[in-house]
């Protein structure tokens, strides 16, 4: 890979572009890493109080109706955000989207069992279950062979 660093006053803001031939994970990894600087901490609300909560202590977020809720060990927090949001600014090696109503943060799933129908029983490691949907089980398999490459 090579890097070109050009520093300039005649800048008014900094830009990073990348340049190619193709996306594997070491240029995830660099977005991932980019991305995540926008996303230092989330607002979760319990009763009438406000709760900063950070990214990784962050087990799950799952939505129920038209709410968004933030599970983790201290609890379960109403969250502002959708899922999409949520998606698009957590760090992409750490969080998975396991179905349309669930993202899960890798490091809380203590393992896997595959289902008779395609689908996922993801079991995390507070006893939670919850199941990944076919049409996410490929997206899965992929994130975990990278991160376990990355090793």
């Amino acid at each position: 890979m090579k890097i070109s660093l050009d520093v300039n006053r005649k800048y008014e803001e900094t830009s990073v572009t990348i340049h190619c031939r193709e996306m594997d994970y070491s240029i995830k990894e660099i977005l991932d890493f980019l991305s995540t600087q926008k996303t230092e901490f989330i607002v979760g609300k319990k009763g009438e109080q406000q709760h900063i909560l950070k990214p990784n202590t962050v087990h799950s977020f799952h939505s129920e109706g038209d709410q968004v809720m933030a599970t983790t060990s201290q609890g379960v927090f109403k969250v502002k955000e959708k899922l999409y949001e949520l998606e698009e600014s957590l760090p992409i090696n750490i969080f998975i989207r396991l179905s349309k109503s669930v993202i899960a943060n890798l490091h809380e799933i203590s393992h896997f069992e595959p289902s008779f129908n395609g689908t996922l029983a993801v079991h995390f490691q507070s006893g939670k279950k919850e199941y990944a949907s076919r049409h996410y089980v490929g997206k899965i398999k992929e994130v975990l062979k990278m991160n376990r490459r990355a090793k």
